[in-house]
């Protein structure tokens, strides 16, 4: 047989509730076969005492570039989609990325504060963690509720970014909580006449009424049953907060009513976001978060802050800096701990990491060639360690859940998520016969993640081979750094 045989390994496909020793053969970028003594072929990759698994699909990953590429690689991740914000334009940014070259799979969603930046406030700037910042000092598209006539321009901006070939319409409704219902309900309206999801950072996330986390959800199980829409809710666990138990009742009584709502969480207590983010800016931010500002911390240089006056000048300085807000205290607090198990054991929810860019000290996004990343890079422990720490925690040292439904969770699940809007996920997140070669081969007992918050830019171990689109990308543990197979995942692209 030509191609590439991976021999010999304990195959692990949730699609087919295949868990036994068997071959994988693969040619032109494409699963040829699954099933025992397969034969030789130009390459045989020895998987003996080794699991071969399809490749970690993750739905929420910011950092799109070739150094996020790569930690996420050794992560176990063949495909990175940002669809949480998603991009503005869409058409230019998967060129740009085409032209470049990508480590892996790649694509986005079209981004609805950008439309809302754009259409309330004139400006024209393309998505970028930087942009995004700036845009933060005119707060008339976060704080306002928009006019009929920009309501068209954010629906045109949206809708012109899905004929280009978006995945869904990614909804930071967060960021902009002034945002009104009639705006919303319109956005879900056009993702469901389009037949998209919309993936959504809920509005409040505090743990008190009003403006609390469970009416957010209230809202999005609203738009679910008024529009029809497909309604992905982003990061569960740091958007519930402490509130996670009373906020999944809800979500979950929805979901039994056929709503179609489904779920991703990350394997963390901490999240990270940028500094002008306007929750933080919230004169009643302790009493309603039950946190202080000292949970706080700027990226870069590990700075806690001390109070509101504080953090108000930072974000008119700097807004912009990426910073970690420690939420959950899952290492001492056993509460804490049962909550973040409520978020990432969810019945039939997805691992997706909100994976962040890598910032350097000088506070600038990093996007350069150097392998290993620079020392002074810095991210969120989630942007190197995500699908590995799940792995390890979740799977092989508590045994909450079985290999099989773990993987479930990081490759097959994420995939049909996103099946029915995008015919390039069908065939993706299984390893069967005519199924994208994407595909990751891991030592079960040393799989690990090793980044944590004092040393982000450590590679996860255990990932011994990565293959993406067929071709080889980590090979004995070590990466091809030169290998750009990556490819796009993007939908149909309708002409203007």
């Amino acid at each position: 047989m030509s191609g590439l045989v991976i021999s010999g390994g304990r195959v692990v496909d949730p699609a087919s509730g295949m868990d036994a020793i068997g071959d994988v053969a693969v040619v032109d970028g494409k699963i040829a076969a699954v099933g025992a003594s397969l034969g030789g072929a130009e390459r045989v990759i020895d998987a003996t005492g080794l699991v071969v698994a399809p490749g970690f699909i993750d739905l929420h990953a910011h950092g799109q570039s070739i150094p996020a590429d790569r930690m996420q690689a050794f992560d176990g991740v063949t495909t990175t989609l940002d669809l949480e914000a998603g991009v503005l334009p869409v058409g230019s940014w998967y060129e740009r990325q085409a032209r470049k070259g990508r480590v892996l799979n790649y694509g986005a969603a079209t981004n609805w504060a950008f439309a809302r930046i754009g259409a309330m406030t004139g400006s024209n700037a393309e998505s970028s963690l930087e942009a995004f910042g700036n845009a933060m000092r005119d707060r008339r598209w976060m704080d306002n509720v928009a006019s009929d006539a920009e309501v068209t321009g954010i629906l045109d901006r949206l809708a012109r970014g899905l004929n280009e070939g978006g995945i869904g319409i990614g909804i930071l409704n967060a960021y902009a909580p002034g945002a009104g219902v009639q705006e919303l309900t319109a956005v879900c309206q056009l993702a469901a006449k389009q037949n998209v999801p919309t993936f959504t950072h809920v509005a409040y996330m505090s743990r008190i009424d009003p403006e609390s986390a469970a009416e957010a959800y209230i809202r999005l199980i609203g738009y679910a049953g008024a529009t029809g829409a497909h309604m992905h809710i982003c990061h569960f666990n740091s958007s519930s907060k402490t509130d996670v138990e009373r906020c999944r009742v809800l979500i979950e009584k929805a979901q039994a009513q056929g709503l179609p709502i489904t779920v991703e969480a990350y394997p963390y207590g901490t999240g990270s976001t940028v500094l002008a983010a306007a929750f933080f800016s919230d004169p009643e931010f302790v009493e309603r978060n039950g946190t202080g500002y000292d949970s706080v911390q700027r990226v870069t240089d590990g700075y806690r802050f001390h109070d509101r006056e504080e953090l108000l000048k930072a974000q008119a300085e700097e807004p912009s800096s990426l910073v970690l807000w420690h939420i959950l205290d899952t290492e001492h607090n056993a509460h804490h701990r049962d909550l973040l198990d409520m978020s990432v054991l969810y019945p039939g929810g997805a691992i997706a990491s909100d994976a962040m860019p890598w910032t350097t000290s000088d506070g600038k996004t990093y996007t350069g060639d150097a392998w290993p990343l620079p020392d002074d890079a810095t991210s969120h422990p989630r942007s190197a360690g995500c699908f590995t720490k799940f792995i390890r925690e979740w799977v092989r040292e508590r045994k909450t859940v079985s290999l099989l439904e773990g993987v479930r969770k990081c490759a097959l699940i994420p995939a049909e998520i996103l099946s029915q809007s995008t015919p390039a996920m069908r065939a993706k997140g299984r390893l069967a016969r005519d199924a994208d070669a994407d595909i990751v081969v891991f030592d079960y007992e040393k799989l690990s993640d090793r980044a944590t918050f004092t040393a982000m830019n450590r590679p996860a171990e255990g990932v011994r081979h990565l293959v993406v689109s067929g071709q080889p990308l980590i090979t004995d543990g070590v990466l091809d750094v030169a290998a750009r197979p990556g490819k796009a995942v993007r939908r149909p692209v309708i002409a203007s």
